[in-house]
């Protein structure tokens, strides 16, 4: 009678992808976050990799972690496997799929830019099917299941990346509220209207007017960028744009520029597509219709 004896088992898969995202990002809590696990969970699962390979990977200190030199070693060689088996799930789905494209953006670009430009695609290509989630961060394309991803960003482009839009900010406000303006130190005894995303943005533009003492700082501030936006619509104050969030508006004359002074800003509204799927069929349309 032969004896087969059991096989070594290896690390469990979550425990390597808990050490993998918390190495990278360097903080369980961040971890936990991206995995949509509790730190504790995060916490245990490294506990038994450490366990099972009888060595430390991360030195706990009381303002957080950092990667002991094994840790520093494994790290590379996780993360290009996880990528891997993240594009394979992905080219996976998108063959299946080939006329379906997942879109990951901000909230306001959801509601603000992109619907028009979805229109455009849907004439320009019927057959093409185009889910959109609204997203706070953009995702890692590698890994989540999105095939294109839309959000603002600074400096250098990435190969997968294409500028869409200078983002560039001024004034606008309703025509009724515009004809009280007749110079920016108008603006004074007015209700100027924040967005909290980006909370900075009137200081920003009324640096352009160093004669204006007013501040910028006062008035209401609302964490939807199109719940200002409607409020500005409502006669409720002026608000400080993003150019392509408010075209929209300006073209139905709902909203006007006071004043002709814009601010351009150092990003642009990017398009980021995932590796798997650029050579998609679907690609040539869908930068056609977000360019035009």
């Amino acid at each position: 009678m032969s004896v087969s004896p059991p096989r070594p088992k290896g690390p469990h898969l979550n425990a390597l992808r808990a050490f993998e995202s918390a190495a990278r990002l360097k903080s369980f809590a961040a971890a936990a976050n991206e995995l949509s696990v509790t730190p504790g969970a995060i916490t245990q699962h490294i506990k038994a990799l450490e366990a099972w390979a009888e060595s430390e990977l991360f030195v706990r200190h009381k303002r957080g972690v950092e990667l002991t030199p094994l840790g520093e070693e494994l790290l590379p060689e996780l993360t290009a496997a996880f990528d891997m088996l993240g594009g394979a799930v992905q080219s996976l789905r998108t063959k299946g799929t080939p006329n379906k494209i997942r879109i990951a953006t901000l909230p306001s670009i959801a509601q603000l830019w992109l619907s028009e430009k979805l229109g455009k695609l849907r004439r320009i290509a019927p057959d093409i099917s185009v889910s959109v989630v609204a997203v706070e961060t953009p995702p890692n394309l590698a890994r989540e299941p999105y095939d294109v991803s839309i959000f603002f960003k600074s400096g250098t482009l990435e190969k997968t990346e294409t500028a869409l839009f200078q983002d560039r900010i001024f004034p606008v406000c309703t025509p009724e509220a515009a004809a009280r303006l007749n110079s920016v130190s108008d603006l004074e005894n007015e209700t100027l209207i924040h967005d909290s995303t980006w909370a900075g943005d009137w200081e920003l533009w009324l640096k352009t007017f160093p004669e204006i003492s007013r501040r910028g700082t006062r008035g209401p501030t609302h964490s939807l960028f199109s719940v200002a936006l409607e409020e500005a619509c409502n006669g409720a104050g002026i608000l400080m744009a993003h150019e392509a969030l408010v075209l929209a508006k300006l073209r139905s004359g709902a909203l006007i520029a006071p004043f002709p002074e814009k601010v351009s800003l150092d990003r642009s509204l990017v398009m980021d597509v995932a590796a798997r799927f650029q050579r998609n069929p679907a690609m040539p349309k869908l930068l056609q219709a977000m360019s035009q």
